[in-house]
């Protein structure tokens, strides 16, 4: 990862909720202000993201779309097509490894090996729902993401 530029993803489960475009715009916002600009999405089927997508390049936002090896090669090429910066699970762009990755000593052990780049879900989702209040869980994002990337450096 070195000289790489480094984004700050985050990959929300919970945003497979968020099916109406004025949800998505705020949430858009929201995400930009706060986290990054990098979305994971694993969870939205390729034919459910096309209001996601479309906000996301409005925002300058990289939305990243999953695929798996059993995915048939038209529709991975359709997925990778839409997906920006990398394609989670896809070998054509550089790999992201992203199970249990939680603690700042993951993210800088996964680049040590050679990895493109980490990918963060389940400690994200655990730290908002967690928080006292959506303010205070988003400050929380904030200092957890610096210190993931602060592992880099």
């Amino acid at each position: 990862m070195a000289g790489a530029t480094v984004s700050t993803t985050i990959g929300l489960k919970a945003l497979e909720e968020t099916k109406s475009h004025f949800i998505v715009i705020n949430f858009l916002t929201l995400f930009v202000f706060y986290a990054g600009a990098v979305l994971v999405v694993p969870d939205f089927p390729l034919e459910e993201t096309k209001i996601l997508r479309m906000e996301s390049s409005k925002n300058n936002i990289e939305l990243v779309l999953l695929t798996t090896p059993t995915t048939p090669i038209d529709r991975m090429k359709s997925i990778v097509s839409f997906s920006e910066g990398f394609v989670y699970l896809a070998t054509s762009k550089p790999v992201v490894v992203g199970f249990d990755i939680s603690k700042p000593e993951h993210v800088k052990q996964v680049a040590e090996w050679g990895a493109d780049g980490v990918m963060v879900g389940s400690a994200m989702v655990k730290l908002l729902g967690e928080a006292k209040s959506p303010e205070e869980g988003l400050k929380e994002l904030e200092n957890f993401t610096k210190s993931l990337k602060a592992a880099l450096i």
